[in-house]
């Protein structure tokens, strides 16, 4: 073999891998740290959560500069909602048939699972001089990751933006989406007509709402929301006790963006008995909220089935292994006077935020896994101008602290390591505190 045979095999090698690749990334809230993501529809597949957002990207074309631009789907998975893989592109609007294939409008999707298949439902605008508006589409794959298959058209008799699927007890599996009003429909056993007409949901309040997500819990069906009340969306809800319904509004689930994000998306699910809510922000892109991430909170019920309010969280869920990089500006509580957080680079929103601790500020950060005890060190990657002291403890006073960190003067970050002078062990609470100095930036630690 010759060296030009060996370099062609050598790159389609290297191309096979890139095209299979899984991107692994450890996240609080957002959930996905290297790409804008939106419109999140969770689902549980094969013991794993897997997480089917839209991918926004900065507009390639000047049409859509100042708007929503999507040209593809990833799936993202994990087991523990902190580890996340991403397995690449799943769709792209090159790729399907009936899709402009200039359009960049592959919004928000869904995903659910029916005799050994994988039905990827997504919208987008339609190829053709007299095609107008949105159209839905399904791919089909034998893996929740694919690859996936598109059909060559769209859903006859759709037209509209955010599929949604509930397959119901019985077996029967309704389609739901929003534009023109909010409509629902049966499916085929094929998953790929509808079994139906169309009809307009009622019950629901008036306003401007998209984006459905319908889920059953003990014999309740929640038809869930995004609704205009105000100026921006908040998530709501109304319940019935049949998939079609009409159903009773009963209110919201979130209230509005605190900072102005004008979209929410969401999904609920269930996930080792603990009730989930995904939903999107703008943080990456604080400046431009046609760019969001993707979040997860808790979610819980109250004991006549009514969801309790969710208050968005930087924390957001999962448990934080002691030996991976602990980010406390995703805090758990922070003291209302000398903390507070800032992007680590304002040129790459993408590097995260730090914390800032000046005079009497601290910050927790809940769920640190120390498992049984083994770490014997801690690495802070820390920066302050002046000098200063930070303390490190746990959150509980009572116990003696584990670390202090003499900073000294300086701009630039370093990362100091140090010995944990006690040892620690299951999962804990942590707290970092000024002591001394004028000011201090903390990028993340790490024990070992």
């Amino acid at each position: 073999m010759n060296r030009m045979h060996q370099h062609v095999i050598k790159k389609a090698i290297l191309l096979f891998l890139c095209s299979c690749f899984l991107i692994s990334m450890s996240a609080q809230n957002p959930v996905i740290r290297d790409q804008f993501t939106a419109d999140p529809t969770a689902r549980v597949f094969e013991g794993k959560i897997y997480l089917y957002p839209s991918h926004d990207i900065p507009s390639p074309i000047e049409r859509l500069k100042e708007w929503f631009c999507m040209a593809d789907y990833h799936v993202f998975s994990s087991e523990n909602l902190t580890d996340w893989q991403d397995h690449g592109v799943i769709v792209s609007q090159e790729k399907v048939p009936w899709v402009a294939s200039g359009s960049y409008s592959m919004w928000a999707p869904d995903c659910v699972y029916r005799d050994g298949k994988y039905y990827f439902y997504f919208p987008s605008a339609p190829a053709g001089n007299n095609r107008r508006g949105f159209a839905i589409g399904v791919a089909v794959a034998d893996k929740p990751y694919g690859p996936f298959r598109p059909e060559e058209n769209p859903i006859e008799g759709i037209g509209g933006i955010d599929p949604c699927v509930l397959i119901d007890h019985d077996g029967q599996a309704y389609i739901y989406w929003s534009g023109r009003g909010m409509s629902v429909a049966k499916l085929k056993d094929n998953m790929v007509e509808l079994d139906s007409e169309p009809v307009q949901i009622e019950g629901l309040p008036e306003g401007f709402k998209e984006g459905p997500f319908v889920f059953e819990r003990n014999g309740i069906y929640y038809y869930t929301f995004p609704w205009v009340r105000d100026s921006t969306e908040t998530l709501a809800y109304a319940t019935g006790d049949n998939p079609t319904g009409p159903f009773t509004f009963r209110g919201l689930i979130m209230d509005e963006s605190p900072t102005g994000c004008w979209t929410n998306h969401h999904s609920i699910v269930e996930y080792e008995h603990q009730w989930y809510l995904f939903y999107h922000h703008n943080d990456y892109s604080p400046s431009f909220d046609k760019n969001r991430s993707v979040r997860v909170d808790s979610l819980f019920f109250n004991p006549d089935g009514t969801i309790c309010t969710v208050t968005p969280t930087l924390r957001g869920v999962g448990i934080t292994a002691a030996t991976s990089e602990i980010h406390p500006d995703r805090y758990s509580a922070i003291s209302e006077k000398g903390a507070s957080i800032a992007f680590v680079n304002e040129q790459n929103f993408f590097e995260g935020w730090k914390i800032l601790l000046n005079e009497g500020g601290w910050v927790r950060y809940n769920r640190v896994d120390f498992g049984n005890g083994a770490q014997q060190k801690v690495t802070v990657r820390i920066s302050s101008p002046s000098g200063s002291k930070v303390r490190l403890q746990l959150s509980d006073t009572d116990k003696p602290f584990l670390a202090e960190i003499n900073v000294p003067a300086g701009i630039s970050w370093q990362e100091i390591t140090l010995p944990v002078r006690n040892v620690v062990q299951g999962i804990q609470d942590i707290e970092l505190s000024l002591v001394e100095g004028e000011g201090s930036e903390i990028d993340w630690i790490r024990f070992e």
